[in-house]
């Protein structure tokens, strides 16, 4: 593997949490790196667009380059808002809460998981993949003031609480994107 990774993001809290996951590699943001475009989600899938962000940075910058493309996926809106929904409301991660919170008055399904497609993509044209998913619902209102985007109202299966109330440790234990590295982290014996 490598020492330092290109992360195709300038989000913090993504950039923190592959790092912690990763241990040990340096995960440096695209612009602090050099790259300064910005990159066109094109893709129908996770997959699609982590692709599309993670070779657009290797092949600018000639280094080893992670992408993620993930999102949240609500039962009672046919799987939306998916690959949108960092853009869902067209507004910050506020915005995007008080739309989905509005979209979802009166359902009474309230089903819904995060999931994560990560794709690393080296200098010689080789890519790995992984995938994560994690399940829950959506609250009423939110709860806790952690993570960010949709984490206060996402009421996590596995930790019996919103990811706005848990702790960055405890969210990396279960949460899409984690799920999705170790998925990664698991085939790396791949590129000897």
């Amino acid at each position: 593997m490598t020492e330092e990774i290109v992360a195709a993001s300038g989000n913090a809290g993504k950039i923190r949490e592959i790092e912690e996951i990763f241990g040990g590699v340096r995960v440096i943001p695209m612009r602090e790196a050099g790259f300064d475009g910005e990159i066109e989600e094109t893709g129908s899938s996770f997959r699609e667009n982590a692709l599309i962000k993670a070779t657009a940075v290797c092949k600018r910058l000639g280094r080893p380059a992670l992408a993620d493309d993930s999102g949240l996926c609500v039962d009672f809106l046919g799987g939306a808002p998916g690959i949108y929904s960092a853009r869902f409301s067209g507004g910050d991660d506020e915005e995007n809460r008080k739309l989905l919170l509005a979209r979802m008055k009166g359902a009474h399904d309230r089903r819904a998981h995060f999931e994560c497609a990560v794709c690393l993509c080296l200098p010689d044209g080789r890519t790995l993949f992984g995938t994560g998913r994690t399940d829950g619902r959506i609250l009423e209102e939110e709860r806790g003031t952690h993570g960010f985007g949709y984490d206060p109202l996402f009421f996590s299966d596995d930790l019996e609480k919103s990811f706005g109330e848990a702790s960055d440790e405890e969210k990396n234990r279960v949460s899409h994107r984690a799920r999705a590295l170790h998925d990664l982290t698991g085939k790396l014996g791949l590129l000897k």
